[in-house]
């Protein structure tokens, strides 16, 4: 049973590694990030009860608090180049509208 369960986490993690790669939005490849890191915490887990080592419970702990950073480190970056793709065409309007407005010295 236990070997079925993991065969079965293993195809629904490749499966994420495939949406983390193709989504076509950047939401889906974080969503598809956070999942990867919770299989692989359950797989920890299914291991432990399988191999009957208790360590390895300790190491999915690790695994989900370094998972936890990785996935907010993420968002952070993504959500830093939203926002200066949404200030980019804020500041070339106002060089546009600065450049071709004002004709105060040429009267």
């Amino acid at each position: 049973m236990y070997i079925t369960v993991l065969v079965f986490l293993a195809i629904m993690l490749f499966s994420c590694l495939i949406r983390a790669v193709r989504g076509p939005r950047i939401a889906d490849r974080l969503v598809a990030v956070n999942m990867m890191g919770t299989m692989v915490m359950v797989i920890i887990a299914v291991l432990s009860l399988l191999l009957n080592q208790g360590y390895l419970i300790d190491i999915c702990l690790i695994y989900a608090m370094i998972s936890f950073l990785a996935v907010n480190v993420i968002s952070k970056v993504y959500l830093g180049v939203y926002v200066e793709k949404q200030q980019k065409p804020q500041e070339e309007d106002a060089k546009e509208a600065g450049e071709g407005g004002g004709t105060y010295g040429n009267s």
